[in-house]
């Protein structure tokens, strides 16, 4: 009798472990971020902040070099880009660069040992070159996404020779043994599909080819072309979705209500600011991999390619962002590396037209006016932001129907109570001077401030003006 007591004492205490292993203990924190009874709650684990802090930690910039003296294309043989800056610059750019990217090789992860520098020898030198050429070109055209932030190497590969979050294109399982029959590219859990039963190669579907996403599917029995690629809605095309999802959830460690309402997935008004951020984000993705990344599948050694399809490594979002919903926690390194802001090279002679940037769906429900960006410890509003006010109070003068959602930022380091004062301070100065420029109070929503998680950066201090129904 007491052994079968203690047999099923072990069971029970067996069950009970493997059940609680997906949970995680507490303390677990709560933050709401929309309004009261839509589910609008992001979970915040003070360990994994500690890992993400440790994870995010930026790299000692070194001293600014002279802008002056002579170029490093006047000086050196076969300077394909950055030939615009100093010789100091120079240096300083490709001593940081190798820091970031090849700390354990150094300069002979580019140049052949023995060989002049000018040589292009080496596959590495090649791809370093379209590296860096990519960094300023999100610099420079895709502010929609990274902001005033940017990025630089180091965003990315954080010491290693290739960012340890790339991915490549998944072989289709196709038929498999059993009455299981064609898998559809499903049933194989993998970490881009959050080890689920949704399609394993979401990513190459929507991160490198041009899928439609955001599609629902409604008809049991689609009438027109469905999955990634086709105009139809279907079940399947929404399980396409989802895994897409699944990687932008884990890879910037959120939950769907960080975009979304989930009372209303499609519906952009209801929607979070991030939820615009995330669109472009996508579309700067696949520009990345097309214009940048695949083209070099010739410079590539296999050693460095895809097992599956022999294809080059590509970026998604975990590749920047590492679990974290702003990479390096939302610090900028351009400020202490102004030459990646935007790259020359030695073939843009002639100036060309500036890419247009796409259209967002808010558009037509959701409209980001203006960002008014204040001093540390401050909530005075200075010139380019009364500019700001004056714009979207124009806009709010030509549709009566048209509302305004005022959406503030506080930093989550320091003392947060006084943070979160601070913020709705500067929210309250742009509702009064919004007011003072014609805008009707009942035209104004105030929404509860959101901390940016681990950021000091202008972009936590901060207020939105969001138009709703422009």
């Amino acid at each position: 009798m007491i052994r079968a007591k203690s047999f099923f004492t072990s069971a029970l205490v067996l069950t009970a472990s493997v059940l609680m292993v997906a949970c995680e203990r507490p303390p677990v924190i709560s933050q709401q971020v929309g309004y009261r009874g839509t589910g609008m709650v992001e979970m915040d684990n003070p360990r994994d902040k500690v890992k993400l802090v440790k994870l995010n930690a930026l790299p000692e910039a070194s001293p600014q070099a002279d802008p002056n003296g002579p170029t490093a294309g006047s000086l050196y043989k076969n300077v394909q880009v950055l030939g615009n800056q100093s010789v100091g610059e120079f240096t300083r750019t490709m001593v940081a660069m190798t820091s970031w990217v090849a700390p354990k090789e150094g300069c002979n992860y580019c140049h052949k040992a023995g060989e002049d520098f000018s040589a292009d020898t080496l596959y590495t030198k090649v791809v370093a070159r379209k590296m860096l050429t990519m960094t300023g070109n999100i610099n420079a055209d895709w502010g929609t996404h990274v902001g005033v932030t940017g990025v630089t190497c180091y965003t990315c590969h954080r010491g290693n020779n290739i960012p340890t979050e790339v991915w490549y294109s998944a072989a289709d399982p196709g038929k498999v043994k059993g009455f299981t029959g064609w898998k559809y590219g499903q049933n194989t859990p993998v970490s881009a599909n959050g080890y689920s039963s949704l399609p394993l190669d979401s990513l190459s579907s929507y991160l490198a080819n041009d899928g439609q996403v955001r599609v629902q599917g409604g008809d049991a029995l689609p009438t027109k072309p469905t999955g990634p690629s086709g105009t139809g809605a279907s079940i399947a095309h929404t399980e396409w979705n989802y895994s897409l999802m699944m990687h932008m959830s884990s890879s910037l460690g959120v939950n769907c209500t960080f975009c979304h309402n989930t009372q209303a997935f499609a519906n952009w008004s209801n929607s979070t600011p991030q939820r615009v951020t995330a669109w472009y984000g996508l579309r700067m993705v696949r520009d990345i991999n097309n214009v940048h990344m695949t083209p070099l599948e010739s410079v590539f050694p296999d050693y460095r390619k895809g097992a599956a399809m022999g294809d080059v490594a590509k970026v998604g979002c975990s590749t920047c962002h590492q679990g974290a919903n702003k990479p390096l926690l939302g610090a900028s390194m351009l400020a202490d590396y102004p030459e990646l802001k935007k790259i020359s090279t030695a073939a843009s002679t002639t100036p060309t037209a500036a890419p247009v940037t796409p259209a967002s769906p808010l558009a037509a429900a959701l409209n980001v006016l203006g960002k008014i960006f204040f001093p540390t410890g401050k909530a005075d509003i200075d010139a380019a932001g009364s500019d700001a006010i004056k714009t979207a109070a124009k806009a709010l003068s030509t549709n009566a129907a048209a509302k305004l959602d005022i959406s503030g930022f506080a930093d989550s380091t320091g003392n947060q109570d006084q943070n979160m004062d601070l913020a709705k301070r500067r929210a309250f100065a742009v509702r009064d001077a919004l007011k003072a420029a014609g805008v009707a109070e009942d035209r104004i929503n105030l929404k509860k401030p959101e901390f940016m998680v681990g950021s000091a950066s202008a972009e936590s201090r901060r207020v939105d003006l969001i138009g709703i129904g422009l």
